[in-house]
């Protein structure tokens, strides 16, 4: 058992020792912040380098989310697609020296797959009555899953040709990275859009609670960090953690109550297929309207208040908030582990300060899969208004069908008159 143990030591430590080195990205800091900034020690370079590109970077997300449910959309399949070539490129520079017959086109081929997959997935569900209307997109929604499948069969069977005997177990290796990729790139920017059309609100407190909570524990480690969080991330602190967690949880309370107060925000993300538009109009749910609460007897003494008046929805913020501080951060950690794996500081260069996009983006998968499952377990109810599109699709006689069945029903509740009957 002890030799057992010995050679898989050993086994490991051959295997990261067969690693090559992958070169470091280049500095790609535009030469104006350079010169501006040139007298300052690293750690302040750094500093000033990554908050100018941050207020940047913020203020290009306020002006998308101004410009529409489309434009965040299309934002986020451009994150997915920049993700997954970082990630792929990794692989790709550490095994070059290989020569894998057709490794990048058939990662990129099966991404394609795979999005055409999602994508229609989304678009027969809440584009029923857009893709009635043509007859051609009706074809490709009813066998939407059999041509998806197909696709992907002969991606399959191109993986399988290309094997070469000298590299049988790398080309497996990249395989399994090529499938592992798309399953945290594409699968979490599915679930995003998810979110989305569920209302903007719940795109939009997740995703800035995330970039909350990444700010606010970097300026609290910068300033006061002393004592070490995680092996993985020398520069994480406890004290970055800590006021992290707290500013996220305010700021999630605070931003919640802005947004809930507007239609825009809070309403379900629908096509109009007459106006060919996305549409942001309802009457906003219960949790969207003001109620007042009791304060907890403990809470009056410092407080001084009986009741308080809020959104419901800012105590669901509470949840998102604290699982983006807490559980968020964890992404982070695995994106360490994997750099420290591949001997690299970044994912890319793409942003001067920050990395590669999947630097920045990589706490917002796990907070994807968290606020869709929140959402299906503890929120969404029935939906009339996609029941109603799904019954439209339907054959004449399949509608009257339903209607004779729904009408019976009702009757049997004493909702409809007997006398209706017949």
């Amino acid at each position: 058992e002890v030799d057992l143990e010995e050679r898989l030591h050993e086994l490991d430590l051959r295997n990261d020792s067969d690693i090559p080195d992958v070169p470091p990205p280049t500095d790609s800091t535009p030469e104006i912040l350079k010169r501006a900034l040139s007298g300052l020690s690293a750690r302040w370079k750094n500093w000033w380098i990554r908050g100018i590109l941050s207020l940047a970077m913020i203020s290009g997300f306020f002006l998308i989310i101004y410009l529409g449910s489309f434009m965040l959309m299309l934002l986020v399949l451009s994150i997915q697609v920049k993700c997954y070539h970082e990630i792929i490129t990794i692989g790709y520079r550490v095994y070059h020296s290989y020569d894998l017959p057709w490794f990048r086109s058939l990662s990129w081929y099966f991404l394609l797959c795979v999005n055409y997959f999602f994508y229609g997935e989304t678009v027969a569900d809440y584009f029923a009555t857009f893709v009635q209307r043509r007859e051609q997109l009706q074809f490709l929604i009813r066998y939407h899953r059999f041509i998806s499948f197909a696709l992907y069969l002969t991606g399959f069977c191109m993986f399988v040709l290309s094997l070469v005997k000298k590299h049988y177990r790398l080309q497996f290796y990249m395989f399994a990275w090529t499938h592992v990729t798309l399953l945290i790139t594409v699968t979490q920017s599915h679930l995003v859009i998810q979110n989305l059309f569920e209302g903007m609100i719940w795109f939009l407190v997740p995703i800035s609670s995330v970039i909350c909570n990444d700010i606010t524990a970097y300026i609290f480690g910068f300033f006061f960090g002393r004592t070490p969080l995680i092996k993985l991330s020398p520069k994480k602190t406890w004290e970055g953690f800590i006021g992290g967690f707290f500013s996220t949880v305010v700021f999630g309370f605070i931003f919640s109550y802005f947004l809930a107060q507007h239609q825009y925000f809070v309403c379900p993300v629908e096509y109009n297929s007459e106006t060919n538009r996305f549409v942001t109009e309802c009457e906003p749910s219960e949790l969207f309207q003001m109620k007042k609460y009791s304060v907890p007897p403990l809470l009056q003494a410092v407080l001084g208040w009986e009741t308080v008046n809020m959104y419901p929805f800012q105590m669901h913020s509470f949840a998102l908030s604290t699982f983006a501080s807490l559980i968020g951060p964890f992404g982070g950690f695995f994106a360490s582990g994997f750099k420290r794996a591949f001997k690299i500081k970044d994912f890319a260069d793409t942003i001067p300060g920050h990395g590669g996009i999947m630097d920045r983006f990589d706490c917002q998968y796990l907070m994807a899969t968290f606020v869709h499952v929140y959402i299906t377990s503890f929120i969404r109810g029935p939906n009339p208004s996609k029941l109603l599109k799904q019954l439209l699709i339907l054959q004449p006689e399949q509608q009257l069908s339903v209607y004779k069945t729904l009408k019976s029903h009702l009757v049997e509740k004493g909702i409809l008159q007997p006398s209706l009957r017949g």
